[in-house]
């Protein structure tokens, strides 16, 4: 992904998977294209946030943890997200353990790995300067629906900076940390970024997850006794599940039945639709999908409710076989 005169990021493993994100290229939905970007975009603009770049850097998004790269130059890193240990490797010395929300200063030959999450789906690791390859309609995401973007990641890429003058690499300029007083004088990134140097990923309440929903445009299909199904179901994330969408499903047991959510008139039709991340899609099944980051543009089956965008980042923490509920917000 880089001439190697241009790198300061190696691959070296990639987990199950690795792709760069931004926060996506909305605006392109008439062509067909979604917007894509971060799944967990509180995340994602946490560690931009922790080594001093703007909210849309690029960065890398992990699942499951298995993440190592190399830094090939002295640059400054963080890892936010789900809960996992990151580990810092500097050569000849023993490996560090760091928890998932704080930044790292690396030298060159320095490595940092990924553990698996122990709660959580999805990590972000960010560089300061973001990562520089090349923009598709303005973003520099992997929209694994569409293919647009950058491809996963494989070990041996090699990663450039997009803002990273030469003049400063050339000269040996000291690394900035985001809470040095010099740095929003010296790097225009730093600029409206308030203070940090942690920021913990968020603890897990006991039982189920809870997602915000709203109603949404036609939730009229399914009457009071579907939007009930919807908010007093205890719902169960499908192991098909991705960046697409999130498939929710209910076991059968012997005292209870799966539920599901019914249409009012099973021979009516919908013309397909506009979609949005978040949307709560309910096919003939009864079983809903809730669209996310990578979602088709259109969508033909109705939709019974939309996710609050902070819903959105939470369930893109959901990992298969992972409980939830919804809670309908009002106002």
């Amino acid at each position: 992904m880089s001439e190697d005169g241009r790198a300061a990021l190696e691959v070296l493993a990639t987990g199950p998977l690795a792709l760069l994100q931004d926060l996506g290229r909305p605006g392109f939905a008439h062509l067909g294209v979604t917007a894509s970007g971060a799944a967990d975009r509180g995340a994602f603009t946490a560690a931009n946030r922790l080594v001093g770049n703007p909210a849309h850097a690029a960065a890398i998004e992990t699942v499951f943890g298995g993440l190592e790269v190399r830094a090939l130059r002295a640059m400054l890193v963080a890892v936010t997200g789900a809960a996992a240990s990151v580990f810092h490797v500097r050569p000849g010395r023993a490996p560090v353990e760091q928890p998932s929300g704080c930044s790292l200063a690396l030298l060159a030959g320095d490595r940092v790995l990924l553990g698996p999450p122990t709660t959580g789906l999805r990590n972000y690791l960010a560089v300061r300067g973001g990562i520089g390859v090349d923009a598709v309609l303005g973003s520099r995401s992997t929209d694994i629906l569409s293919g647009l973007g950058p491809r996963p990641l494989v070990p041996g890429a090699r990663l450039p900076l997009a803002d990273e003058p030469d003049s400063a690499r050339a000269s040996g300029a000291r690394l900035l940390l985001p809470h040095d007083p010099e740095a929003a004088g010296d790097h225009p990134t730093m600029a409206g970024w308030p203070e940090a140097t942690v920021i913990p990923p968020a603890l897990p309440g006991e039982g189920p997850a809870v997602l915000q929903v709203t109603r949404g445009p036609r939730d009229d299909w399914f009457g009071a006794s579907g939007w009930s199904t919807l908010l007093a179901t205890t719902w169960t994330v499908g192991a098909d599940s991705n960046r697409v969408g999130i498939r929710l499903e209910t076991a059968t047991t012997a005292t209870t039945s799966t539920a599901a959510i019914s249409w009012l008139d099973d021979a009516r039709e919908l013309p397909s639709e506009g979609m949005v991340a978040g949307a709560v899609q309910v096919p003939p099944s009864g079983q809903p999908v809730v669209f996310h980051r990578d979602h088709p543009v259109t969508g033909g089956y109705p939709v019974i409710g939309v996710l609050t965008e902070a819903a959105v980042d939470r369930a893109a923490q959901l990992r298969p076989g992972d409980m939830m509920r919804f809670r309908e917000l009002f106002g």
